[in-house]
Parts: structure tokens; C-alpha cells; sequence
């Protein structure tokens, strides 16, 4: 029996409007949400992703800046910027396209950015509010996945979720989120052993490890939900995710495909940081 596909873009789409609802409360009262994008240097892949984020404060109403700068730029210039859009009114929501270029400490600018509009929540100000289960800006991919498991009507308190991957990014905050959604909670990595008899245990199994195909069935419980949040470009040019779908379709509950599961989730979850950036700069409750 086939495992019932997670649409990312359908969930994103339904996120989507109920965020274009919020926003054109917030016109009525003369809010209007700000992102600041900013993109150092000509990466291809950073080039897509800020123009996608582009177009979707566009169609979402919002406020939108995007500076584009030279690989060249110093970081006390790129600190300079990132001090002035702190400052500005109209932007709620700030977000430095990484990875910065290698002369570039990336630390020293996330950590320069105004924890009120760190919408990309890496700020150890809101790591840290997430860790002990105060209100924060969530990092936005594992924020989708928390959206993606809900929405398709699965309950996690009390599930055993394991995440294979520790990334500051996706690894270590996922499993802090379900965490606070009541899962127990399993980290696995690189040095995990036995790791397929323990992510077989997993109710919810969330995968992030940046390999192509990694995962198949042999690491998969009868029935479990499973979180793909790889996206790996293959020698054919086709996208897959860290998890072999094929194989494992045939074993779990639910699944999400690769492009069009959780890939959707993050700009949504970015929009609506800086949705809610914007009601708590305004004093706004929620």
C-alpha cells in the first residue's frame, strides 16, 4: 500500500492566504510588513532563492527591499547595511542570503542583526527562546515541517520522532520543535550506530542529512510519517531528496516527495515570520 503524499504546495498555498488575511488587517491599520533580502556575491543557486522571495512579498502585499552587492564587499560594509536596516521602520523582517563569501565572518552578521527581525531565526537570541520554550522567530524549514506534519492531521504529543541529521539549520531545531510539540524526541548522525534499528523505531522520522537516496525502507517503521527535507541535484540534472522515495512510499504512512514538499514550506514560513516581526514591532498581539 502506497503512503498518502504531503503537498507542500497545497499547505503552502493554504498558509498563504490565510497570511494575505492578517496582511490586509494589518493595511487597514497602516502596517505594511517589511523584508529586507540582502545577497552578497553571484551564487546561481542564491540568485533563484532571493528572487523567489522577491516575488513572493510582491504577491503577498508586503514591503520589499532587496540588496544585491558585490562578492567583493567587505563585512564592516556588510555590517554598516545590516546596522541601517535595524534602524528603518519600514523593515520588520531582515534576511542575509547565505553562505556569504569566505572572507566574511557569517556568525559576526547573523549575530549583528536585530533579534525582532531575524526572520531567518539563526540569532542566538531566538535559538535560544526556542530551546526553552519561549515565543521566538522559528527557523523556517523546520518550522514547514512542523506545519507540513499538522496539517495533514497528524497528532505528535506522545509520538517517538527521530531526526537524522544536527544541523544548526534543520537537525538540532526540528527536533527542538517537536519537542515542544510533546514528541520524544531521538537525534541521529554520522556517528550514530545501529541508526536504521533506531529510526525503524520512529513514528515520525525527519531527514536531513544532505545525501541523495540515503534513506530507504530498511529505516522506515510500517505506517511512519516521513520528512524529506533533502533537495540534491543528481548527475541526470532531477531533483531528489535525502530519502529514496520510491522504496520508501511503498512502507510509510505519509511522505513527503521531492521537489514539492517541504521546498514550498520555507519562503511561507519566512513570510510569516515577517508577518508576525510586524505585529510585535507594532505592539500587535496575536
Amino acid at each position: 500500500m502506497s503512503a498518502q503524499r504531503i503537498e507542500g504546495k497545497a499547505i503552502s498555498d493554504q498558509i498563504r492566504e490565510e497570511l494575505k488575511r492578517e496582511t490586509a488587517e494589518l493595511a487597514a491599520e497602516g502596517i505594511k510588513p517589511g523584508l529586507a533580502v540582502v545577497l552578497v556575491g553571484e551564487d546561481d543557486a542564491s540568485q533563484v532563492y532571493v528572487g523567489n522571495k522577491e516575488k513572493a512579498c510582491q504577491q503577498m502585499g508586503f514591503h520589499s527591499e532587496v540588496h544585491r552587492l558585490p562578492a567583493s564587499t567587505t563585512q564592516q560594509e556588510l555590517l554598516d547595511l545590516v546596522a541601517s536596516l535595524n534602524a528603518s521602520s519600514a523593515v520588520h523582517g531582515i534576511l542575509v542570503q547565505l553562505p556569504l563569501p569566505s572572507h566574511i565572518d557569517e556568525k559576526a552578521v547573523i549575530d549583528a542583526i536585530n533579534a525582532e527581525k531575524d526572520v531567518d531565526g539563526f540569532h542566538p537570541v531566538n535559538t535560544g527562546n526556542l530551546v526553552i520554550g519561549d515565543d521566538s522567530l522559528l527557523p523556517c524549514t523546520p518550522a514547514g515541517c512542523i506545519e507540513l506534519i499538522k496539517r495533514s492531521g497528524v497528532s505528535i504529543a506522545g509520538k517517538h520522532a527521530v531526526v537524522i541529521g544536527r544541523s544548526n539549520i534543520v537537525g538540532k531545531p526540528v527536533a527542538m520543535l517537536l519537542l515542544r510539540e510533546h514528541a520524544t524526541v531521538t537525534i541521529c548522525h554520522s556517528r550514530t550506530e545501529g541508526m536504521a534499528e533506531i529510526a525503524k523505531q520512529a513514528d515520525i522520522l525527519v531527514v536531513a542529512i544532505g545525501k541523495a537516496k540515503a534513506i530507504d525502507s530498511r529505516y522506515i517503521k510500517p505506517g511512519a510519517v516521513v520528512i524529506d527535507v533533502g533537495i540534491n541535484r543528481l548527475e541526470d540534472g532531477k531533483l531528489a531528496g535525502d530519502v529514496d522515495y520510491a522504496d520508501a512510499v511503498q512502507t510509510a504512512g505519509y511522505i513527503t516527495p521531492v521537489p514539492g514538499g517541504v521546498g514550498p514550506m520555507t519562503i511561507t514560513m519566512l513570510l510569516k515570520n515577517t508577518l508576525k516581526a510586524a505585529k510585535r514591532i507594532h505592539g500587535i498581539g496575536e
